[in-house]
């Protein structure tokens, strides 16, 4: 790959120059519930990405779900951990946003609702002061958000009708803060998404459509944070690139020569990968010199110390 390559092109994302389309996805890695000397090491080490877009952070203590052992932003000292991240990154020449996460283990009411939109801000207020460029909404998965928005996931009887109405409520909210907003959406998903044996899957068009309509309305965020189908499927992002002229991150399944052609087609601006920078700290250098990557090692995905991690 040579440095005219799609993927080392630089970009804008609205004012913040991205050297790179190579982004970090987050990963949950239970690794401390308070961001660390660890966690800076190994996001520092990741700091040549075109933009690092940190871990799941719980944005309440009722946010938490089943990995009680991840950072969260509701605490001052959480603030300070991800300060020294932030700074150390910076430092380095890099870029870095934080997802924001809830895992909405049960049903909401009414007034629980207007609580948890209050706890993102405060979060996304939080994450200005830690120092970080930007916040993303996770609405992806079998979390929170994802539950208002896919027709397999809905299993409420809360006062919120299901739809997008509480993803639009967060970022009209999010964005009161001043933050840089991204969203993280997964039209794709299926129940079988972990598991390695993946049958081929096309979600039903009550799904798509529900998405379709959703993305046409996401014009105020600084990107939109795509994934992909669990079996890899370029075409598949095609739907929602028809329907989203911001700045579009493409995640999922890919190598080094399928993101070189996603972006170099105009399908995304950046695409993110998760295992590959897992393993390949270098990543960005790796893909310059078309050097062969590294494979992870699963069993250290979510141990507590440095092993698999930095």
């Amino acid at each position: 790959m040579s440095q005219g390559s799609a993927l080392l092109r630089p970009v804008t994302l609205g004012d913040l120059v991205l050297p790179n389309r190579v982004v970090m996805a987050p990963t949950t890695r239970c690794r401390g519930c308070v961001p660390s000397e660890l966690h800076a090491l190994h996001y520092a080490r990741r700091a040549a990405a075109g933009l690092i877009i940190a871990e799941g952070t719980w944005i309440s203590p009722q946010a938490i779900g089943a990995y009680p052992n991840v950072p969260g932003l509701f605490a001052e000292e959480q603030v300070s951990g991800w300060r020294r991240v932030t700074d150390l990154v910076h430092a380095l020449g890099g870029r870095i946003m934080v997802q924001l996460w809830h895992a909405g283990a049960t049903p909401l009411t009414l007034p629980e609702i207007t609580a948890t939109i209050a706890d993102y801000c405060t979060a996304a207020r939080n994450a200005r002061r830690a120092g970080f460029d930007g916040v993303e909404i996770a609405a992806n998965g079998t979390y929170l958000i994802a539950q208002f928005l896919n027709p397999r996931l809905i299993r409420r009887t809360d006062a919120y009708r299901a739809g997008p109405r509480l993803l639009l409520d967060v970022l009209d909210a999010v964005l009161g803060t001043g933050c840089r907003v991204g969203v993280r959406l997964s039209p794709y998903w299926t129940a079988t998404d972990s598991t390695p044996a993946c049958p081929d899957y096309v979600p039903d068009e009550e799904t798509l459509s529900r998405y379709d309509d959703l993305v046409r309305r996401l014009d105020s965020l600084a990107y939109l944070h795509l994934r992909g189908p669990t079996r890899f499927d370029l075409d598949a992002f095609t739907r929602y690139r028809k329907l989203f002229d911001g700045f579009l991150i493409a995640n999922n399944g890919f190598g080094r020569e399928s993101a070189e052609a996603a972006v170099e087609s105009g399908l995304a601006d950046a695409v993110s990968f998760a295992r590959h920078f897992i393993a390949n700290p270098d990543l960005v250098t790796r893909f310059a010199l078309d050097q062969e990557l590294s494979v992870a090692d699963k069993a250290f995905n979510y141990t507590g110390g440095p092993a698999g991690y930095v």
